[in-house]
Order: C-alpha cells, then sequence, then structure tokens
C-alpha cells in the first residue's frame, strides 16, 4: 500500500514545489534579510556597521513611527467597520428573498477587487479634488455646500478620506467570505427563527452572527493584516501629507529607506511593522475568545 502511495505523493509534491518555491523567495527570503540587516548602520554602500540592537532601540525611541502607526490604527478601525460591516449588511440582503438579480450585484460589488490599489488611488484623488472632483460637485448640486471639504488637504480627515476608497475597493473580498459563510448555515434554523419573529436585523444579530462567528474572526484578522501593510494607495493620493498627518508604517518605512537612505533603519521598521501586526491579530483573537466564552 505505501509504495502504491509514493507516486501519488511524488505527484502532490511535486505540484506543491513551484508555489512554495515561489512563496520561500518572495516572501520568506526577504524576512530574513530584513532581520540580519536591521542590526547594521547601512546607507546602501558596499560597507555596512554592526551595531547590534541599537536599531530597534532607536525605534522604541521613534516618536515619526509611533505616530505613523496611530495613523495606521485609526486607519485599521474605519476600514474593519466598513469593510466588514458594509459586507455582512450586503450579504444578508443577498440572501433575502427581496432583492432581485442576485448574480449580477455580486459581480459588480467584487469587480473593485480586481483593481490596482494605485487605479483606485488616483481613481479617488481625481473624485477628491475640491474643483471638479465629483464629491464636492455633488455635494453643491445637492445645495450642501456647508459639508464640503479639502477632502485630501485637511489633517483631521484625511484618514478617513483615505479610508472610504479601500473600504470601497474589498467590499466585494469579504462579502465572497461572508457569503459562504451564511449560505452553509442550515436554512432550516433560518426558517423556524424567522416563524419565531426573527427576522431583519434581530435574525442577523442573534443568529446569524454568532452561528459564524469564527468566519467573521477570520475576516477581522485578514483586514487587520492587510490594511496594516497598505502603502500604495496613501502614497499616490497624498504622500503621507499634509505633513504627516496621513503617513503610516508602511510609508514611513519606505520614506526611511529610500529618502533617507536608512536601509539597515528601514528594516528594522520593516521588522516592527511585521511585531505589531501579529501582536494586533493577537489581540483581536484573544477578545473574540472572550467574547464566545462570555456568550
Amino acid at each position: 500500500m505505501s509504495k502504491a502511495l509514493r507516486p501519488k505523493n511524488a505527484v502532490i509534491y511535486g505540484l506543491l514545489a513551484p508555489g512554495l518555491i515561489i512563496f520561500a523567495i518572495c516572501c520568506i527570503m526577504p524576512l530574513f534579510v530584513a532581520v540580519y540587516n536591521s542590526f547594521f548602520d547601512w546607507n546602501g554602500g558596499p560597507e555596512k556597521t554592526f551595531i547590534g540592537l541599537q536599531n530597534y532601540a532607536e525605534l522604541i525611541g521613534d516618536k515619526a513611527f509611533w505616530s505613523a502607526f496611530m495613523n495606521n490604527l485609526t486607519f485599521i478601525f474605519w476600514t474593519v467597520l466598513g469593510q466588514i460591516g458594509i459586507a455582512f449588511i450586503i450579504a444578508m440582503l443577498l440572501q433575502s428573498r427581496i432583492l432581485k438579480f442576485k448574480n449580477l450585484h455580486r459581480t459588480v460589488i467584487f469587480f473593485p477587487v480586481v483593481l490596482s490599489a494605485v487605479v483606485v488611488g488616483f481613481l479617488w484623488r481625481i473624485m477628491y479634488n475640491s474643483e471638479y472632483g465629483i464629491v464636492n460637485t455633488v455635494m453643491r448640486g445637492l445645495g450642501l455646500e456647508r459639508y464640503i471639504q479639502l477632502w485630501l488637504d485637511n489633517p483631521g480627515i484625511v484618514i478617513g478620506s483615505l479610508a472610504v476608497p479601500k473600504v470601497w475597493q474589498f467590499i466585494g473580498y469579504y462579502l465572497i467570505i461572508l457569503l459562504a459563510a451564511i449560505q452553509g448555515i442550515d436554512q432550516s434554523v433560518l426558517e423556524v427563527a424567522e416563524l419565531d419573529g426573527a427576522t431583519g436585523w434581530k435574525k442577523s444579530w442573534y443568529i446569524v452572527m454568532p452561528l459564524i462567528k469564527n468566519t467573521l474572526m477570520v475576516t477581522v484578522m485578514l483586514c487587520i493584516s492587510g490594511n496594516m501593510k497598505t502603502f500604495d494607495q496613501i502614497f499616490v493620493m497624498t504622500g503621507g501629507g499634509p505633513g504627516t498627518s496621513s503617513e503610516v508604517v508602511a510609508l514611513y518605512a519606505y520614506n526611511v529607506s529610500m529618502n533617507r537612505m536608512r536601509y539597515g533603519y528601514g528594516s528594522t521598521v520593516a521588522i516592527g511593522i511585521l511585531i505589531l501586526s501579529l501582536l494586533l491579530i493577537l489581540i483581536s483573537k484573544i477578545v473574540g475568545r472572550k467574547k464566545e466564552e462570555e456568550a
């Protein structure tokens, strides 16, 4: 039996090998290189000066890094709330009997996911333009001039303005995940709930959400990890401005490495991003477990 299985195992490993090799080269090796470089004072030239943990000590006291991290936390808050919250509402609507053309709605909502973040950034930068952007134009047409803003030039609202395109782009991604989880619920449970009067938001809150809580936790962790490393969209739309009010940690790492030519410290910032991302995911997992135990 074992001899008969060996050729099959060889085929499986052979099929997995190319993907694993690409993953190792593109993800695992750069991580080890970044860890190695973080112990050096290096400006990109042929000479490196070993300085041990000095870069990490500097990172802990770096106010600019922690300011960028706070911007990240604000950005993550709005994107998690928007992406998962709106995706859940739409998923429930797609499961209702009222909504028609459900396949069309799924396709249209998922379409932005396939777009490049750079394309989305340029598109929304045009939409936010104070003179000819569609956002302010619509507000003028509706007589809401008092709500018109310099969306990307106001430090108080720039993070929220940047979160909107991110939410718009990835609602479809989380919609597919949540829709698959909801469709996996035994329909008889939902039918009995409706007969007992649990309709609308009551069915969503008391029946559906507890049954897909594990999927919700996975989507939250995916959302945190994805938005923690956001870079390209913010780079295109604001470049971290005005000032540093929209500078996130990934953009800070880029500026340190490419603009200041401190590749060693830039690698340290990258490792800091990884550690903080893992901590945020761990905290969200612990909070989810506590709520599950309380329930």
